[in-house]
């Protein structure tokens, strides 16, 4: 046994400060790794979607019922985020974080493996429909116990308070790792299998994603606990019913952590799903041309996500979220003037620079919804605020916006809602307690 896995045991104050460095990089590496194999797999079917799966699994439907269909599908993943945040919350809150996130990975690196083994409405009928929803629920109780053990993995590894925003950003970036990875995979076996690809190419990335969940296994299996949960088994402070405790002391903050991301998450699935129905159907661009752009768009990510995490260290959290959240109000109705150009290097530019705002808001959220929570209740206050927000913004979004073009054949409509989106945003952003650079241990 090294001297490191010697001291697991030991007070994290007893570690030497290189001993310390060593686990938070650690840490923080898991973190994002696991991360970016999760949203590898959720984003993966939500590109799919846009563009195979309303023609594989409701082939009889006029084109825009059949991509209404395809995104209620979709949205199923969201309503069951928030059930993977209060199963997953109450384990983390009382097992830990580490041996919970290797369960979120496991379930949700099983779902998708499945998911390219549904045979199509040819084969199945309605069927194939259905077990795509069973598979979508699954991947979505995955990702709504991941993002909140992620986090915690990380931010609770730093012994700086002025540095947490930037710690707790680095599990973030596996929004746009996941997203790069899942569209980099798309664009490579659309090439490789041309007009088949609807038939069989865009099975193969759900398949290689099994490669990538024992990756993330072999990783998480080497951390250690956090110093914060194992604080809290030392006093003897784990909660019984950690998911009743938080909602009756703090559903002031649950409730203003879902409304927050509304100007965050809403807006993200609409550049980054529904784009490609939008894209392919209303503006009649190529499905590379698409690829590529969110593809460019999720590299600068890699940037602008931490950088917004170190900006809220120093400007404070709130500060920076609500400049994010304006930004997006604005730049929706410049992004759909932008697309309805039809000119490819302005539909390219609308995607690369429709990112920003949200991750000017994406950097600083994990440390101002997870600062908003006590160390014994974090895991499920922190899981269920985030995750909430996917059944009023991420999962009806792309449905809404496909619905609003099916009526009115304008992105207009869709640029209104991402300011209403802004606007909840700004205020419960207003309204939720800043905690940066204070002690958010206890």
């Amino acid at each position: 046994m090294s001297q490191t896995r010697a001291r697991a045991g030991m007070p994290s104050a007893a570690w030497s400060d290189a001993e310390h460095r060593t686990q938070l990089r650690r840490a923080v590496l898991a973190s994002t790794i696991g991360t970016t194999i999760e949203w590898y797999d959720f984003f993966l079917y939500s590109t799919v979607t846009g563009l195979v799966f309303a023609k594989l699994y409701f082939p009889k439907a006029d084109p825009l019922v059949g991509t209404l269909e395809a995104f209620l599908v979709y949205a199923v993943g969201f309503v069951a985020r928030p059930v993977g945040a209060a199963i997953f919350g109450h384990f983390g809150d009382r097992i830990g974080r580490k041996s919970t996130l290797i369960a979120t990975l496991m379930l949700m690196g099983i779902a998708t493996f499945l998911v390219a083994l549904v045979p199509g409405y040819a084969s199945i009928g309605i069927w194939g429909a259905i077990l795509l929803t069973a598979l979508r629920f699954l991947q979505g109780i995955g990702v709504g116990g991941e993002w909140g053990g992620s986090v915690l993995l990380a931010m609770e590894w730093s012994r700086s308070n002025a540095h947490r925003g930037f710690v707790a950003a680095w599990p973030q970036l596996g929004v746009p790792a996941g997203l790069f990875l899942a569209n980099l995979a798309v664009l490579a076996f659309s090439a490789v299998s041309g007009d088949a690809f609807i038939a069989w190419g865009w099975r193969i990335p759900f398949l290689l994603s099994i490669v990538l969940v024992a990756l993330g296994l072999w990783i998480r299996l080497g951390i250690l606990e956090t110093p914060t949960f194992r604080r809290v088994v030392e006093e003897g402070a784990v909660e019984r019913a950690p998911l009743a405790e938080v909602w009756r002391r703090h559903p002031r903050e649950i409730i203003l952590s879902a409304l927050v991301r509304m100007a965050e998450q809403a807006p993200f699935y609409i550049f980054t799903a529904f784009v490609y129905s939008y894209g392919t159907a209303a503006l009649h661009v190529s499905r590379d041309l698409l690829l590529i752009s969110v593809l460019v768009a999720s590299v600068l990510s890699l940037v602008t996500v931490p950088l917004a995490g170190h900006l809220s260290d120093r400007f404070g959290r709130r500060r920076v979220y609500i400049a994010g959240a304006v930004l997006t109000g604005v730049f929706g109705w410049i992004y759909f003037a932008m697309l309805n150009t039809v000119v490819p290097g302005w539909i390219m530019l609308a995607i690369l620079l429709s990112l920003i705002p949200h991750d000017i808001m994406y950097g600083p959220q994990a440390a101002l919804i997870a600062e908003s929570f006590p160390a014994r209740l974090r895991y499920s206050g922190a899981s269920l605020g985030y995750q909430l927000a996917s059944v009023i913004a991420g999962g009806p979004a792309p449905l809404i916006a496909a619905a609003l073009f099916a009526r009115y054949q304008t992105g207009t409509p869709i640029a209104v809602f991402i300011t209403i989106c802004a606007v909840i945003s700004v205020i419960a952003a207003a309204l939720l307690q800043d905690y940066t650079n204070r002690d958010a241990a206890d």
